[in-house]
């Protein structure tokens, strides 16, 4: 069992690597291979599958994969779905996706960019005015800044973690998302809106657009996501969720919190509290459909995807970079070209979505804890990785 303490840093964060901390609970390993053709016991899947029962043997509840490598494709589940109940995890199951949402946010707004509607270099004060204050040199922040994080807008999750029981209270919290913009101005500004050599994450940031999608296209964000990427995909698991409830077949998603013993159940939470940067439900198969769509130029012009992809150093230097909506991580397959995706995390659910650097291999991870993920289970995730996704390293 691990120390069991919690990677406050982590808290409310949604997105970060797997925050190193206590074990949701620990459940017997032992998930079920779905690929086609591809026996439990057999080379291709068996590796797999062993990494995904490695990170519920070290204390997560449950972690399913979806792994695409060119035409192949394997599937697997490992660990308990639901306590109450004991079902197992199964490859299909839903899950809160966290900050991958921001990939589909940044897509919409560039679909916007190439329909001429707004520009990336617009001024947000051109489309929502009054909205968010010039930077102390007068300079206004500008959409692509929302996008690669470098506007200086504080983070409005950082100030609702203060206080007592942060996660429960956001969990059956209501906000506007102007009131969320409003909470995180109430903040000292970082830096002025691209100040040289400056970076700071801001799920504030894609609050922002989203309200610009809605102004710009005079529909819903959930309404613009499924027109312009879920229909069109097919993405038959994928939802931008308007009530608490998780539909459909799903992984609960849990906590286990300091002073309670045993896990917090955070399946149903505020739609509100992460609108915009953080609100989709999806499925380990649509998402892997998603970024693969991105990189077959099926989603945007390729000026525009190059525009996507115009990384830059972050607050961990060359290790994890970031461009509109999209990060690159040099770790996850060292001595190779970074892979590409994002990664995800609300209170229950974190998700690892990554493309290799040539989008011909995909992996999606979702494990149904987060800010109480074992540090070993975290290391199984990394592992995992090497296994599926990396050129140098993966099963055959």
């Amino acid at each position: 069992m691990c120390r069991r303490t919690v990677a406050a840093s982590a808290l409310l964060a949604v997105t970060a690597l797997l925050p190193a901390a206590i074990p949701a609970a620990a459940v017997p390993a032992g998930g079920h291979l779905t690929d086609a053709g591809a026996a439990r016991g057999s080379g291709k899947g068996a590796a797999l599958q062993k990494d995904l029962d490695g990170i519920v043997a070290e204390g997560a509840p449950s972690a399913i994969a979806e792994v695409r490598d060119g035409d192949r494709v394997w599937r697997v589940g490992s660990g308990v779905a639901d306590h109450r109940g004991g079902r197992q995890a199964e490859a299909g199951d839903r899950f809160r996706a966290g900050s991958v949402t921001k990939t589909f946010v940044a897509t919409v707004v560039l679909q916007l960019v190439g329909e001429g509607r707004i520009g990336l270099d617009d001024p947000v004060g051109r489309h929502l005015p009054g909205l968010v204050p010039d930077g102390d040199d007068g300079m206004p922040v500008t959409v692509r800044q929302l996008l690669n994080h470098t506007s200086g807008i504080p983070n409005y999750t950082d100030a609702l973690r203060r206080g007592h029981d942060p996660i429960r209270r956001l969990q059956h919290s209501h906000y506007t998302p102007r009131e969320l913009v409003g909470i995180a101005l109430k903040e000292p500004r970082l830096f002025n809106p691209g100040q040289p050599r400056k970076w700071a994450y801001s799920n504030t940031n894609y609050v922002i657009l989203a309200m610009l999608i809605e102004k710009t296209s005079g529909r819903a964000l959930d309404h613009e996501i499924a027109r312009r990427i879920v229909h069109p995909l097919h993405l038959t698991g994928t939802t931008v969720p308007t009530t608490p409830h998780l539909s459909g077949r799903h992984l609960n998603g849990y906590e286990l919190l300091p002073g309670e013993h045993a896990p917090a159940d955070f399946t149903d939470f505020s739609p509100t509290a992460f609108w915009g940067p953080g609100n989709i439900a999806s499925t380990t198969a649509d998402l892997n459909r998603f970024y693969r769509a991105l990189s077959d130029g099926k989603l945007l012009p390729s000026y525009l995807w190059e525009e996507m992809r115009a990384f830059r150093g972050t607050d961990r230097g060359s290790d994890r970079m970031y461009g509109l909506g999209l990060e690159s991580r040099a770790a996850y397959c060292p001595g190779e070209k970074p892979v590409w995706g994002h990664t995800g995390s609300v209170p229950g659910y974190s998700t690892f979505s990554f493309s290799s650097a040539d989008g011909r291999r995909q992996i999606t991870l979702a494990v149904n804890t987060s800010l109480t993920m074992p540090e070993k289970a975290n290391d199984a995730a990394l592992k995992l990785f090497g296994t599926s996704l990396c050129a140098k390293q993966r099963f055959e």
